[in-house]
């Protein structure tokens, strides 16, 4: 009789054990119906009286099956992280939550906001504890490019990888966990205590348990479904063989942008490598049809960081061109990591003559070739032109991409 005893006691401690975890990591699936409609109805409440309509459960944002045209093929999305309704829907509310703040005051939509191409007005943006030392990307189109790095100087790995690091720096949302900082399992703990979390965690995971991994998954899933695919440009390359073809919607400044974008330069032995015929040779960098940065490329010869007289040569990476300016010709804010050029004309006089350096041994070699591209008033025109086709309009107004609160 004492031998079944002990043989029965694993088995009870494990059926303790595992309701203790129940209840710890699984709050919605009580063993009584009742209790459990009730906590249902409970989180169905919050979820309203936080967001009104602007999330349905039951009807969910189309994000993961949007359609991207044929022509696109570049995709960094990872096999492991696919982008699904109900995890992008919980990314758009940490996306906007201000509460992902130390003091409740700075959401990711703060530097990145939605009429902007999810880009910043300001060359700095504010964090709970200071300003941002580079200017705040467009998060347009991200996805589509070969480059799965990310940051000004592709410091993050991935994408998953680099939602959380603004979370957890000192000046930018202050979860850092150091200097007296709350740490991120601090804001583990602040989320998990409001009952919406509860409801979108469990709705795109299974479970209602929060960590980190679950958090920069379902922010990536979101950045990555932010898509501009309606621009002229798109347009008229739907409707033409290759990029090289002369579109047919393109005034004729805007098809001569286009292959000066895409063409080559000839460049002078003679003339210290200045350009005599050809295109500007836009595209070795930024190609088309996706006009993402290329992977391996060195900084653009924008060296200044801001509000300081040092020097920045680590900036490896920029966001997609598409979107520059939004659909009325306006800039979607400053331009280039430091925010040192405010117009379309502006670039390109950067790179009409890319200042050379001494103190720039990082110059992308496809930029320190040409000395001077003598870009002419006219080219420089229909560079411009161009440039402006490639934005699109639903970006600003589609209402997944939006602020889903109420009250922030």
């Amino acid at each position: 009789m004492r031998n079944k005893k002990l043989f029965l006691m694993p088995f009870i401690m494990l059926g303790i054990v595992s309701c203790q975890n129940d209840a710890l990591y699984d709050p919605i699936s009580e063993t009584d119906p009742e209790v459990s409609a009730l906590s249902h109805y409970k989180r169905s409440s919050a979820l309203t009286a936080t967001f009104g309509n602007n999330i349905d459960l039951n009807n969910l944002a189309n994000y993961s099956d949007q359609e991207i045209p044929s022509y696109i093929i570049q995709d960094n999305a990872p096999f492991l992280n696919p982008i699904t309704d109900a995890g992008a829907t919980l990314g758009r509310v940490l996306f906007y939550d201000k509460k992902l703040s130390s003091n409740n005051t700075v959401s990711c939509a703060s530097c990145h906001k939605q009429e902007l191409a999810f880009g910043d007005n300001s060359i700095a943006s504010q964090g709970v504890n200071g300003q941002t030392g580079r200017h705040s990307m467009r998060l347009v189109n991200t996805r589509f490019s070969l480059e799965s790095r990310f940051f000004w100087d592709e410091r993050a790995s991935s994408l998953e990888t680099q939602t959380t690091m603004p979370i957890k720096d000192h000046i930018e949302m202050g979860f850092s966990g150091s200097n007296g900082d709350l740490s991120v399992n601090d804001l583990i703990t602040r989320l998990k205590g409001l009952p919406y979390y509860q409801e979108l965690f469990t709705k795109a995971y299974g479970s209602s348990d929060i960590t980190e991994r679950k958090i920069q998954n379902a922010l990536a899933q979101f950045v990555r479904s932010i898509t501009s695919f309606d621009s002229k440009y798109d347009q008229g390359r739907a409707k033409s063989f290759s990029d090289f073809s002369s579109f047919s919607n393109f005034t004729a400044e805007e098809n001569l942008g286009k292959k000066l974008f895409l063409e080559i330069p000839v460049l002078s032995l003679l003339i210290g490598g200045d350009r005599i015929a050809g295109g500007l040779g836009c595209a070795g960098c930024h190609g088309a049809p996706e006009f993402s940065i290329a992977p391996i490329s060195s900084n653009n010869g924008v060296i200044n960081i801001i509000n300081s007289n040092g020097i920045d040569i680590n900036v490896t990476k920029s966001p997609s061109l598409r979107d520059l300016v939004n659909s009325n010709g306006v800039s979607n804010g400053p331009m280039m990591h430091s925010g040192l050029i405010t117009t379309l004309e502006g670039v390109v006089d950067h790179y009409n003559k890319v200042p050379k350096s001494s103190k720039n041994p990082k110059l992308d070699i496809r930029l320190a070739l040409a000395d001077n591209l003598r870009v002419t008033e006219k080219e420089k025109k229909a560079l411009v032109a161009f440039l402006k086709t490639l934005s699109g309009k639903n970006i600003y107004t589609d209402k997944k991409w939006s602020n889903p609160f109420i009250n922030q």
